[in-house]
Protein backbone atom coordinates (compact mmCIF):
# COMPACT_ATOMS: atom_id res chain seq x y z
CA UNK A 1 0.00 0.00 0.00
CA UNK A 2 2.47 2.05 0.92
CA UNK A 3 4.67 1.82 -2.31
CA UNK A 4 1.05 3.02 -4.02
CA UNK A 5 1.02 6.17 -2.72
CA UNK A 6 5.17 5.92 -3.47
CA UNK A 7 4.32 6.54 -6.88
CA UNK A 8 1.49 8.72 -6.37
CA UNK A 9 4.10 11.10 -4.83
CA UNK A 10 6.42 10.52 -7.07
CA UNK A 11 4.41 11.31 -10.47
CA UNK A 12 3.85 14.77 -8.35
CA UNK A 13 7.14 15.34 -8.21
CA UNK A 14 8.03 14.12 -11.48
CA UNK A 15 5.78 15.12 -13.91
CA UNK A 16 6.37 19.13 -13.72
CA UNK A 17 10.03 17.82 -15.25
CA UNK A 18 8.77 16.47 -17.76
CA UNK A 19 6.73 18.94 -19.39
CA UNK A 20 8.94 22.18 -20.52
CA UNK A 21 6.04 24.65 -19.85
CA UNK A 22 5.88 23.53 -16.47
CA UNK A 23 9.50 23.61 -15.36
CA UNK A 24 9.51 27.68 -15.39
CA UNK A 25 6.85 27.42 -12.67
CA UNK A 26 8.24 24.76 -10.00
CA UNK A 27 11.98 25.50 -10.16
CA UNK A 28 11.62 29.12 -8.22
CA UNK A 29 9.34 27.12 -5.93
CA UNK A 30 12.21 24.50 -5.41
CA UNK A 31 14.84 27.54 -4.94
CA UNK A 32 12.09 29.11 -2.34
CA UNK A 33 11.89 25.78 -0.76
CA UNK A 34 15.40 25.37 -0.32
CA UNK A 35 16.13 28.89 0.85
CA UNK A 36 12.99 29.13 3.42
CA UNK A 37 14.95 25.30 4.99
CA UNK A 38 18.05 27.28 5.08
CA UNK A 39 16.66 30.46 7.09
CA UNK A 40 15.87 30.74 10.84
CA UNK A 41 12.37 28.37 11.79
CA UNK A 42 10.82 30.88 13.62
CA UNK A 43 8.87 33.42 12.23
CA UNK A 44 8.99 36.98 10.76
CA UNK A 45 8.48 39.71 8.30
CA UNK A 46 11.46 38.00 5.72
CA UNK A 47 9.93 34.79 5.63
CA UNK A 48 6.73 36.10 4.88
CA UNK A 49 7.63 37.92 2.37
CA UNK A 50 9.21 34.35 1.32
CA UNK A 51 6.04 32.80 1.54
CA UNK A 52 4.03 35.52 0.09
CA UNK A 53 6.30 35.63 -3.11
CA UNK A 54 6.41 31.65 -3.46
CA UNK A 55 2.47 31.69 -3.15
CA UNK A 56 1.95 34.19 -5.35
CA UNK A 57 4.21 32.79 -8.14
CA UNK A 58 2.20 29.57 -7.98
CA UNK A 59 -0.63 30.77 -8.51
CA UNK A 60 0.51 33.18 -11.31
CA UNK A 61 1.32 29.98 -12.58
CA UNK A 62 -1.54 27.95 -11.98
CA UNK A 63 -3.49 31.06 -13.89
CA UNK A 64 -1.42 31.79 -17.24
CA UNK A 65 -2.96 28.79 -19.15
CA UNK A 66 -6.14 30.42 -19.12
CA UNK A 67 -5.37 33.93 -20.36
CA UNK A 68 -7.38 34.02 -23.63
CA UNK A 69 -6.91 37.13 -25.60
CA UNK A 70 -10.12 39.73 -25.87
CA UNK A 71 -11.53 40.93 -28.78
CA UNK A 72 -10.17 44.26 -27.74
CA UNK A 73 -6.83 42.86 -27.74
CA UNK A 74 -5.99 42.72 -23.79
CA UNK A 75 -5.56 39.24 -22.41
CA UNK A 76 -7.97 38.35 -19.46
CA UNK A 77 -8.60 35.37 -17.46
CA UNK A 78 -11.82 32.42 -18.68
CA UNK A 79 -12.83 31.72 -14.66
CA UNK A 80 -15.42 29.38 -16.45
CA UNK A 81 -12.44 26.49 -18.10
CA UNK A 82 -11.05 26.31 -15.01
CA UNK A 83 -12.35 23.50 -12.54
CA UNK A 84 -13.85 24.40 -9.61
CA UNK A 85 -11.76 22.94 -7.38
CA UNK A 86 -8.46 24.57 -9.02
CA UNK A 87 -10.29 27.24 -8.68
CA UNK A 88 -10.72 27.56 -4.62
CA UNK A 89 -7.05 26.30 -4.30
CA UNK A 90 -5.76 28.88 -6.37
CA UNK A 91 -7.53 32.15 -4.77
CA UNK A 92 -6.80 31.06 -1.36
CA UNK A 93 -3.23 30.92 -2.16
CA UNK A 94 -3.48 34.64 -4.03
CA UNK A 95 -5.34 35.13 -0.68
CA UNK A 96 -2.75 33.83 1.62
CA UNK A 97 0.19 34.49 -0.68
CA UNK A 98 -1.11 38.44 -0.68
CA UNK A 99 -1.55 38.57 3.05
CA UNK A 100 1.77 36.93 3.92
CA UNK A 101 3.74 39.51 1.08
CA UNK A 102 1.60 42.46 2.60
CA UNK A 103 2.56 41.66 6.36
CA UNK A 104 6.22 41.41 5.64
CA UNK A 105 6.56 44.42 3.68
CA UNK A 106 4.27 46.11 6.11
CA UNK A 107 6.25 44.22 8.64
CA UNK A 108 2.69 44.16 10.69
CA UNK A 109 0.97 40.93 11.14
CA UNK A 110 -3.09 41.27 11.05
CA UNK A 111 -4.95 39.93 13.73
CA UNK A 112 -4.21 35.91 14.38
CA UNK A 113 -1.86 36.12 11.59
CA UNK A 114 1.09 35.64 12.81
CA UNK A 115 1.22 31.96 11.24
CA UNK A 116 2.16 33.60 7.94
CA UNK A 117 5.77 34.29 8.86
CA UNK A 118 6.22 30.09 9.41
CA UNK A 119 7.43 29.33 5.76
CA UNK A 120 9.81 26.66 5.64
CA UNK A 121 7.25 24.18 4.65
CA UNK A 122 5.10 26.13 2.54
CA UNK A 123 6.99 25.17 -0.56
CA UNK A 124 6.90 21.98 -0.22
CA UNK A 125 3.02 21.65 -0.21
CA UNK A 126 3.21 24.22 -3.51
CA UNK A 127 5.23 21.91 -5.11
CA UNK A 128 3.27 18.67 -4.51
CA UNK A 129 0.03 20.25 -5.65
CA UNK A 130 2.03 22.30 -8.43
CA UNK A 131 0.92 19.80 -11.21
CA UNK A 132 -2.67 19.10 -10.28
CA UNK A 133 -2.93 22.66 -9.95
CA UNK A 134 -1.30 23.19 -13.33
CA UNK A 135 -4.55 21.78 -14.86
CA UNK A 136 -1.94 19.21 -16.40
CA UNK A 137 -4.33 16.71 -18.63
CA UNK A 138 -3.55 13.57 -16.74
CA UNK A 139 -3.07 14.89 -12.77
CA UNK A 140 -6.65 16.09 -11.03
CA UNK A 141 -7.35 16.56 -7.78
CA UNK A 142 -8.22 13.02 -6.33
CA UNK A 143 -7.93 11.63 -2.53
CA UNK A 144 -5.24 9.53 -3.22
CA UNK A 145 -2.79 12.31 -3.78
CA UNK A 146 -3.83 14.07 -1.50
CA UNK A 147 -3.35 11.37 1.09
CA UNK A 148 0.09 10.62 -0.73
CA UNK A 149 0.86 13.82 0.09
CA UNK A 150 -0.20 14.40 3.62
CA UNK A 151 1.67 10.84 4.41
CA UNK A 152 4.77 11.99 2.95
CA UNK A 153 5.08 15.79 4.42
CA UNK A 154 6.07 14.61 7.78
CA UNK A 155 9.09 12.21 5.98
CA UNK A 156 10.12 14.86 3.52
CA UNK A 157 10.03 17.09 6.39
CA UNK A 158 12.63 15.51 8.54
CA UNK A 159 15.06 14.45 5.57
CA UNK A 160 14.96 18.28 4.76
CA UNK A 161 15.24 19.58 8.71
CA UNK A 162 18.21 17.22 9.59
CA UNK A 163 20.08 16.97 6.10
CA UNK A 164 20.35 20.86 5.96
CA UNK A 165 20.85 21.10 9.61
CA UNK A 166 24.88 21.32 9.72
CA UNK A 167 24.63 24.31 6.42
CA UNK A 168 21.64 25.87 8.59
CA UNK A 169 22.57 29.05 11.31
Amino acid sequence: MIHYYWDVFLELIRTPFQHVELIWGIVPLYFGLLLNELTSGKANFRTAIQTGFSFLWAAAQWLYPYFRPHATGARQIEWGSMPGINLVVTILVIAFGAAALFSGIRRRYPKYGSFLGYTRFSNYFMITIFAIQAHYPELGWTWDRLIAIALFALPIWLILHFGLMPIRK
